[in-house]
């Protein structure tokens, strides 16, 4: 009988688990963003949609900037304006005052009772003063408080000037005490102020004319940063798509391209304008007010050296310095100021003449040639510089504000279609990236 060995049972076993790989603790799993805003700005669409708010705003931005800019010049230019035509009546001011002071002064050598033109001229003067003082003081309230104390000093001088005149009528020596008080207010408390306010407009007309030119500034910057997010939009945009143009986003960029070189040209016009009437117009309206103040400082001086009468040595002296002033300041005019020049030559020989009279020992010839009416006298030849020095103020101070108003006027209406253009911008980049938003949906 045969044994059968029969093999011992296998053992069972389960099947095995499937392995999982784990992750790199380095590795973070890529999986959506939580939250709405975060998945609304995940993956490509929503890189497109941070560039839609990107370049929306930037267009915006771009808009108010170019407005602002036009705005900045347009108000410079305006200011400009105003505060030349305020720099103008200050030195009319002073202008009036030193000229009535030389009426008063001559006719102070006369005695007794004044020639009736001479006195009216006095007369108008002082009443042309006070009412350039209250528009002055109207027109830019900065310079009101100086205006006030101007005007009380103005009071007194025409006081002092009033008991001058009541002495000499009387033959009182006297009254040439008053004279020098009055000549002593005008010159120690009333110039001064009005050096002080002619400072003042000066610097704020310089001010708002270096301001002219900042506007630019606003709108090349706006510009530029507007014009790099669309570009840098485009480039992205045809790297991901591959379509290399977006017909809104470039109208989008020309738009604010157009604008920048319009604005931009217009703007440099209006600096350029500016400038020249700094240096033309302008410059010569102050150079002829100055120079018209020192003449009537030194005709003023010409007499109250006759006046002291052997020992008015010092008002010679301020005669010269004066003189000198106007010399210079007629030089900066240069040939406009020739008819002027050569009437203010004619008066400097007249005072030589007075000059020579007086130190001769001949104080009569001397009065008679300073208040005589004469065609070689020194009163006719300031006459005649007068007459065309006034002239030619009065035009180059016209001239000065047309070309201001001109300046302004050549300025396009950006200050008020800026932002248009900036939203209009805005929609056509929006479009433009809403094209392609819509192929992702």
């Amino acid at each position: 009988m045969t044994q059968t060995i029969s093999a011992p049972p296998a053992t069972w076993s389960p099947p095995a688990a499937p392995v999982t790989q784990q992750p790199s603790p380095n590795q973070a799993p890529r999986s959506a963003p939580k939250g709405a805003i975060a998945n609304w700005f995940y993956g490509t669409p929503g890189r497109m949609r941070a560039l839609l708010i990107l370049t929306a705003t930037l267009s915006v931005l771009f808009g108010l900037a170019a407005a602002q800019g036009f705005r900045q010049s347009d108000g410079a230019l305006q200011r400009a304006e105003a505060n030349t035509a305020q720099l103008v009546r200050v030195q009319a001011i002073h202008t009036s005052l030193v000229a009535a002071n030389a009426d008063a002064t001559n006719a102070f050598l006369v005695g007794g009772l004044e020639p009736p033109a001479q006195r009216q001229h006095f007369v108008d003067s002082l009443a042309t003063a006070s009412r350039l003082i209250a528009e002055a003081a109207t027109a830019q309230p900065a310079d009101q408080t100086v205006l006030g104390r101007l005007n009380t000093t103005l009071l007194t001088y025409s006081g002092q000037i009033e008991q001058a005149r009541a002495n000499n009528r009387q033959g009182l020596p006297i009254g040439s005490q008053y004279l020098k008080d009055a000549n002593a207010t005008l010159q120690n408390e009333s110039l001064p102020l009005l050096d002080a306010l002619v400072s003042a407009n000066e610097d704020r007309v310089s001010t708002e004319f270096n301001g002219v030119g900042r506007g630019s500034a606003w709108l090349t910057v706006g510009g530029l940063l507007c014009l790099a997010a669309l570009v840098v939009t485009m480039i992205w945009l045809a790297r991901r798509t591959h379509r290399y143009l977006n017909v809104p986003l470039a109208a989008g960029a020309a738009l604010v391209l157009l604008t920048m070189v319009v604005g931009g040209a217009a703007l440099a016009s209006a600096s350029s304008a500016a400038k020249d009437t700094r240096s033309d117009a302008y410059a010569d309206a102050l150079a002829l007010a100055r120079a018209r103040i020192a003449a009537y400082d030194a005709k003023s001086n010409e007499s109250l050296t006759l006046i002291a009468r052997g020992s008015g040595a010092e008002f010679e002296q301020a005669w010269k310095d004066s003189a000198a002033r106007v010399d210079e300041q007629l030089a900066a005019v240069g040939r406009r100021a020739g008819a002027a020049t050569t009437q203010w030559r004619q008066y400097q020989r007249a005072h030589t003449a007075i000059r020579q009279a007086d130190d001769a020992g001949n104080w009569d010839a001397a009065v008679q040639q300073a208040i005589g009416s004469g065609q070689t006298s020194a009163n006719s030849s300031f006459a005649a510089f007068d007459r065309t020095s006034t002239t030619l103020l009065a035009q180059t101070s016209d001239s000065t504000q047309a070309r201001l108003a001109d300046a302004r006027g050549s300025l396009p209406p950006i200050g008020w279609l800026g932002l248009p253009i900036g939203i209009a911008a805005a929609l056509l980049a929006a479009w433009g990236l809403s094209q392609r938003l819509g192929e992702y949906r």
